[in-house]
């Protein structure tokens, strides 16, 4: 009995070790990508931040998370806006309309008598929203 639960708890340790492990990975690599997508940091100092990293590297990811953890995040947030707006316009130009041909087309079926003036009225909110 004694043998088997010392190899549960050898198996739960091994996860936890390779949690860690994957975090600490996790870890190094926003590190790494968050220097160099800084720009207004130079080449020196990626440098002198990543050769520490490499030769101590708890130790300067602890330094480097407090001391540029709020600029990271920032950043990190920047990339996420400039990925989403980008990926809006690419949708837009795939589209192929602008709100003011969709106004256009609510207007004509306006015209038509294909829409109510209500539908317009609420179309028009949503387009111009």
């Amino acid at each position: 009995m004694v043998g088997f639960l010392s190899n549960i708890w050898d198996f739960i340790w091994m996860f936890f070790t390779i949690f860690v492990f994957f975090a600490w990975l996790m870890v190094l690599f926003s590190i790494i990508s968050d220097l160099f997508r800084d720009r207004a940091l130079s080449g020196l100092a990626k440098a002198v931040w990543l050769v520490p990293l490499i030769f101590v590297p708890v130790l300067t990811a602890l330094i480097y998370l407090i001391a540029r953890g709020k600029g990271m995040a920032e950043r990190s947030a920047a990339q996420a806006s400039a990925q989403r707006s980008a990926a809006d316009d690419y949708i837009r130009s795939v589209a192929g309309s602008t709100p003011a041909q969709e106004l256009s087309q609510a207007k004509t079926l306006l015209d038509s008598g294909a829409i109510s003036a209500e539908e317009y009225a609420n179309l028009k909110a949503k387009i111009l929203s």
